[in-house]
């Protein structure tokens, strides 16, 4: 692990010269690769103890802005995978210490979507979580048996609705859910309606607790 991340050390200069580092929101020249502007990072609102949150069950990098808007689309639309670094280590930052043995999975995506896209952006997400906390990655944890249309526009009980028996625990990680802590990640939280199918479905296969980590999630009243 030493000399990989040495031999990453001693490129980086040659990368950025054929590849100048630029903020991945705006564009502007920044002193590395994966950070953001001075300017974007003042974008940025960070949600305070009690709002964006449930303390308890729900960990949240950001609130959704534009600033958060524009990385995420570029994340989750725009192939701009290496995207996961950043945004996981800002997930990171306010996720509390998780004692015990936990279960890192990701929000899952229909087969059509994933084939469309090529990646699931939660399952990203979740891989550099689990590594930063050497938590275990059941990246297959739960299936989304239908593709449900875009939420985009639909109120809280019509996404509950749409999704209603949509996300299913998968049958061959049984075993390994029941009784597990399960760290759900997330790249958006827009009602809950999502995370709350994934919840249902992890506790009728026995999960123990159910922690969220979302790298932002919209709260209007508290912008």
């Amino acid at each position: 692990m030493l000399t990989r991340k040495l031999f990453r050390q001693s490129l980086a200069p040659v990368v950025d010269l054929l590849y100048p580092p630029r903020c991945p929101v705006c564009g502007e020249a920044v002193g590395e690769h994966g950070g953001l502007c001075q300017s974007c990072w003042s974008g940025l609102v960070f949600p305070v103890a009690g709002e964006g949150e449930d303390t308890a069950q729900v960990s949240t990098a950001t609130l959704y802005n534009d600033t958060s808007r524009k990385l995420v689309l570029a994340f989750k639309h725009g192939g701009r995978i290496a995207l996961a670094g950043l945004l996981s280590r800002l997930m990171l930052a306010r996720l509390p210490a998780l004692e015990g043995d936990w279960l890192v999975v990701p929000v899952p995506l229909h087969r059509r979507r994933l084939w469309t896209r090529g990646y699931n952006q939660s399952a990203l997400l979740a891989r550099e979580i689990a590594r930063a906390r050497e938590h275990k990655l059941l990246v297959d944890a739960l299936h989304r048996q239908r593709a449900t249309p875009s939420l985009g526009g639909l109120g809280r009980a019509e996404r509950a609705r749409v999704l209603n028996g949509a996300i299913r625990a998968n049958p061959r990680h049984l075993a390994r859910l029941r009784g597990a802590n399960i760290l759900l990640v997330d790249d958006v939280m827009t009602s809950g309606a999502t995370t709350a199918s994934c919840c249902d479905a992890l506790g009728q296969a026995g999960a123990a607790q159910v922690h969220i980590a979302c790298f932002a999630q919209v709260m209007d009243e508290a912008l």
